[in-house]
């Protein structure tokens, strides 16, 4: 038994004798300034490419892409809030026209009504106040019309047009000319550009 242990002890330790003739030894190498100045160059080299424009731009920070983003959406929420607004502004003054030319059709004829008085009332003696106060009233009420946009129509010796005159009668005129408006039977009405009622007229020829 011993001469076996003997023999195993001295077997193991010849490989251990050997692997370590094996094993060369490592050698370190000092590097040269020129290598050294070398290395710090190429490294200089990649940082100065790696932070170059071209890379940059290339692959863009992504507050910059977020910062594009908001001012994208910005500009598209400003651009909606200003066709609102032109376009809230736009219905308003539609509907204040509508309720402006409704209001000024009921108007007419009470306007036609104080014409009449005036042309009833007497100029002089006791009734002369009672139409002073009527004029004042129609003139007061035709200005406010007026600042509304509501003037009458000129039609009296002007060229018959359907667009503006109702023609409800026809006379023979020689001292007139062909489809010219004699008489002005009730007075027509613009507002603004459009026609808000059209004059009753009496047509020559």
């Amino acid at each position: 038994m011993k001469e076996k242990d003997l023999k195993r002890e001295h077997d193991e330790n010849k490989k251990v004798t050997e692997g370590e003739e094996l094993e060369e030894p490592v050698v370190e190498t000092e590097e040269t300034p020129e290598e050294a100045a070398a290395k710090a160059a190429a490294m200089e080299a990649e940082v100065e490419e790696a932070f170059s424009d071209e890379n940059l731009e290339g692959k863009p920070d992504k507050k910059d892409l977020a910062i594009a983003d908001l001012t994208d959406r910005l500009k598209r929420s400003m651009a909606e809030f200003d066709n609102f607004r032109k376009r809230s502004e736009k219905e308003k003054a539609t509907m204040f026209d509508m309720g402006a030319r409704s209001v000024a059709e009921k108007l007419l004829p009470i306007v036609d009504n104080f014409e009449r008085a005036m042309t009833a009332t007497p100029a002089e003696g006791e009734g002369k106040a009672f139409a002073d106060g009527i004029a004042m009233i129609y003139n007061q009420m035709t200005k406010t019309l007026e600042d509304l946009g509501v003037k009458p129509i000129d039609c009296v010796g002007k060229d018959f047009d359907p667009n503006l005159h109702n023609a409800v009668m026809h006379i023979e005129d020689e001292n007139l000319g062909e489809n010219i408006v004699a008489e002005e039977l009730l007075k027509g009405y613009m507002y603004k550009d459009g026609v808000l009622r059209h004059s009753m007229v009496k047509v020559a020829n």
